[in-house]
């Protein structure tokens, strides 16, 4: 990990996009971007995009630049193994899906109480330990969507574990559900550096609420993002914060900030506390829009974008979010929120574990009244 040139990732998840497609022009001139201003860091799985994030990057960054050039990092993901005799030959499609020899770093994806005794049970780890042994990953860790007490059980049981993955933003540092904090201190606990995922929560801390967006407006300085990334790369030992960029306007804000690190003030910490109060008032449905949930609904709803509708309602109070939801998020064969049949498939892939069914219902609720 000695080649990390910044504390600043490019997370494949949110790629620009054009006719369901990754935009390959865009994205090059991202990567383009990314690495002349002496960043190097990326972040994909083989989920991401319906698949299509490893096969952009073997076509924008692999394919074009010298290995020494970049960090990559992936991941092995419980729906893509069904045994151990799996694990292997799914690792190797990956190696050539992104175009190269060998990965930096490799993480146990999502790991929480029930994927970590999926993965004990198909004995991921050990297998994984045995292709870092031979050479096809440089480190090994986890990415991690669960308690503090069971990331602390799987540190103990498993002290390899060189660098651990975390949610971590300022919504979320205190947050029950989520416990970002909690888990930031078992990570310093164990001295594993900390990669902070979804800083920005999935796009929540940049659009804000009005009275949220004023308060760091009356700071006179960066953008919404700025506070939120720079918040997440102040704490000690934090090895790296990714930024799911979309476009060539969200990467040129962040490098702004990131190129030159500073963390926040004490009189942008202050305003940081300020709006995680207004946030904590609204009652906001704490989707990141990850989509993990959508893939294997029956009924095929676009939970994340249903709750999205819902979440802008509630700081809008306007008409829009009622077209929306019933011209965009629930047409062209997409299930409407009543339809859900409550398998609870969706809730034992949401990294977040919110009850998804529960939220469905008041959304059906908000949205499907009969006139």
């Amino acid at each position: 990990m000695e080649q990390i040139k910044k504390n600043f990732g490019f997370g494949c998840m949110r790629l620009p996009m054009k006719g369901g497609e990754v935009d390959t022009v865009e994205f090059s001139r991202m990567v383009d971007t990314f690495l002349e201003n002496g960043f190097n860091y990326f972040d994909t799985a083989h989920g991401y995009l319906e698949g299509k994030s490893e096969a952009a990057l073997k076509s924008c960054l692999t394919s074009r630049y010298p290995r020494d050039r970049y960090i990559l990092t992936n991941k092995l993901t419980n729906f893509y193994f069904k045994g151990q005799e799996d694990i292997r030959p799914f690792f190797e499609s990956q190696l050539k899906l992104c175009g190269v020899d060998y990965f930096d770093i490799y993480l146990m994806h999502a790991q929480g109480a029930d994927n970590f005794a999926y993965f004990k049970k198909c004995r991921a780890y050990e297998t994984a330990l045995e292709l870092m042994e031979e050479g096809k990953f440089r480190h090994f860790g986890i990415s991690f969507h669960d308690r503090a007490e069971v990331l602390e059980q799987i540190l103990t049981e498993y002290p390899q574990i060189e660098v651990v993955q975390i949610q971590f933003n300022y919504v979320d540092y205190d947050d029950p559900a989520v416990e970002s904090r909690k888990c930031y201190e078992v990570c310093r606990k164990f001295g594993k550096p900390v990669i902070v995922m979804e800083p920005v929560k999935g796009g929540n801390l940049v659009n804000l609420p009005e009275n949220a967006k004023a308060v760091l407006e009356e700071l006179h300085g960066g953008s919404p993002a700025s506070y939120a990334i720079r918040f997440a790369a102040g704490f000690e030992g934090i090895m790296m914060v990714l930024s799911g960029m979309s476009n060539m306007e969200q990467m040129q804000d962040n490098i702004s900030y990131m190129k030159d690190f500073q963390p926040l003030s004490d009189k942008e910490l202050a305003a940081v506390g300020r709006v995680q109060e207004i946030f904590s008032s609204m009652n906001l449905i704490p989707c990141t829009a990850c989509r993990y949930c959508v893939e294997g609904c029956p009924k095929k709803i676009s939970i994340p974008d249903l709750f999205a509708v819902m979440n802008s309602k509630q700081i809008y109070h306007d008409w829009n979010a009622d077209y929306y939801y019933n011209a965009v998020h629930t047409g062209g064969g997409k299930g409407k929120a009543s339809e859900c049949m409550k398998c609870g498939k969706c809730e034992k892939a949401c990294p977040q574990h919110l009850h998804i069914r529960e939220l469905l219902v008041d959304v059906a609720k908000e949205f499907e009244k009969q006139s």
